[in-house]
């Protein structure tokens, strides 16, 4: 693997050894090892693993002085403190949900969600030396303003390494130097796709089971009732599949999510006993209907995280390390989530692109440490759009699975929920009579075992130190709040004390070594007042 991978700081911790990287990840690394400037794209397939290529480069970067600080853009919130997670477990420091790209003190970068609400303000503090990591880069093609935004705020940073988990378009705004081929299809830098994972034993093979049967709907004055191998109007069409994922009909999506459960007590009885299930909903509203529905069906209520509520980050970090068999969501599992627990799926929101498609896809690829890659399932209503899609990812799965064995002897914000305007004829929903066809492609196959790409359990990470100074400001806070009930003091006082005392203008710009002394401080001035009750 070129060049050095250790940090300049002798006391930091040095970078795991190269033979822990999977293949594809060190020829990643080879090909940046001669990259200078202008855009360079890594397409790598949800679950393979693209974030520690990215970390790696930066530690590489900042040891050698090349670059001076990092920023990683995200598209959600959520993502910068998985990002700032993992660079911690590589000895690397990322501030997330930063307010600019000058990292604080301790740290050498930043992780940040919302450039587009200031690209111009970013734009004045990005130094050519600045490292610009991008994560899912689809977005820069599919949103104008997102995209202008990015060239906007990084135009002068020589490096910027865009990220994506699925092969992506530029419709919207074509990204400088990105090459495309005549379908404007970006064309990466290193390509590894969801079949080589598979092939490699690094991804999990994904079954997609289908349901089809007699489905009825009003439309204005008539009754119309069709299966999904009919051929309808684009209208008609669209209203079917809106019956089929509607929730008052039992055993329309209620047979669909009756049946996926079942699956999951199966997988759970067959030895993986925290096995999980998402069903991914069309909206906030559907999403508790659903969750309804599974209440009814499995006797517990599922966990329902929407993007709309203040602590979705923290109810989807606390289902990823449960035992609860069920969560229900709209959009906040569309990219970038990392439960790898989830072995079953319903497809159930109005999104049908191939990209959305894709990213509900990869949430059921990821694999477990010393567990096999065994195979997730999808179920989802015989929709021909969704049933193409799958056949594009079963073509892929089954050449890369043969020739493995030959060699070894989310909603898409642009697509609206309601179908037609107003104005025209009513739609309602009458019934649905589903069955379950046979596993779309046939019976769900297994990835060659290859025992050199699985890697050991990782110890346990090390405390981040965007966790460290968080916990530490609120330690801070309580030890304020306690002496300030002991003495009377107003918090102002205190904390323009305290920060006389450690040496910085406000709490928010202290050093962890600062907020540690300021702890202690605080510590100390309770204690000997707890001995003695005169002023200090």
């Amino acid at each position: 693997m070129p060049g050095s991978l250790t940090l300049a700081d002798p006391t930091s911790p040095t970078l795991a050894d190269p033979t822990s990287l999977r293949a594809w990840q060190r020829l990643a690394l080879e090909r940046l090892a001669d990259w200078r400037d202008g855009p360079f794209l890594i397409s790598a397939a949800p679950g393979a693993g693209k974030t520690r290529p990215a970390l790696e480069l930066a530690k590489q970067l900042l040891a050698q002085r090349a670059v001076s600080r990092v920023a990683v853009l995200c598209p959600t919130t959520p993502l910068t403190r998985q990002w700032a997670s993992a660079a911690a477990a590589l000895g690397l420091q990322l501030a997330p949900d930063a307010p600019g790209p000058a990292p604080p003190r301790d740290f050498d970068g930043v992780a940040y969600a919302r450039v587009a609400s200031d690209p111009r303000g970013w734009a004045g503090k990005v130094s050519r030396d600045t490292l610009v990591v991008l994560d899912e880069a689809h977005h820069l093609g599919e949103d104008l303003a997102w995209g202008t935004a990015f060239q906007l705020a990084f135009a002068s940073a020589s490096r910027r390494l865009l990220l994506s988990g699925t092969p992506f378009r530029s419709d919207a705004t074509p990204i400088p130097g990105v090459q495309y081929d005549s379908e404007r299809l970006a064309i990466p830098d290193v390509s590894y796709t969801y079949a080589e994972a598979v092939a490699d034993g690094i991804c999990r093979p994904v079954t997609f089971v289908t349901f089809d049967g007699t489905l009825s709907w009003r439309s204005g004055e008539d009754v119309i009732e069709s299966s999904f191998e009919t051929v309808l109007s684009t209208r008609e069409a669209s209203r079917r599949y809106r019956t089929a994922i509607s929730t008052e009909l039992p055993d329309g999506l209620g047979r669909i999510l009756r049946e996926a459960d079942a699956k999951l007590r199966a997988l759970r009885a067959e030895g993986h006993r925290d096995a999980g299930a998402l069903a991914v909903a069309a909206d906030a509203s559907h999403a508790r209907q659903i969750a309804k529905l599974l209440s009814e069906a499995t006797g517990r209520a599922p966990v329902v995280v929407l993007h709309t509520e203040t602590r979705a980050a923290h109810k989807l970090a606390a289902f990823r390390s449960s035992r609860e068999p069920w969560i229900v969501a709209v959009n906040m599992v569309s990219e970038g989530v990392d439960i790898p627990r989830l072995r079953v799926g319903v497809y159930a929101t109005a999104a049908k692109t191939p990209l959305i498609f894709r990213q509900i896809v990869g949430r059921f690829v990821r694999t477990l440490p010393n567990r096999p890659p065994e195979p997730s399932w999808l179920y989802l209503p015989a929709e021909p759009v969704l049933c193409a899609h799958a056949a594009d990812v079963e073509t892929e799965l089954r050449q890369a699975l043969r020739d493995a064995a030959l060699q070894e002897d989310w909603e898409d914000p642009r697509e609206r929920l309601s179908s037609e305007p107003s104005e025209h004829a009513e739609f309602v929903p009458l019934s649905a009579e589903f069955a379950p066809q046979m596993t779309l492609f046939g019976p769900a196959q297994r990835a060659p075992e290859k025992t050199s790409t699985r890697l050991p359990a990782p110890e346990p990470a090390p405390q981040a130190a965007f966790e460290r100074r968080a916990d530490l400001r609120l330690e801070r806070g309580r030890l304020v709040a306690d002496l300030h009930r002991r003495d009377g003091r107003s918090h102002r006082e205190i904390n323009a004390w305290l920060n006389r005392a450690v040496g910085v203008d406000r709490v928010e710009s202290a050093s962890i070594p600062q907020l540690e002394r300021s702890v202690a401080a605080l510590v100390k001035e309770l204690t000997r007042r707890s001995r003695s009750p005169s002023a200090r």
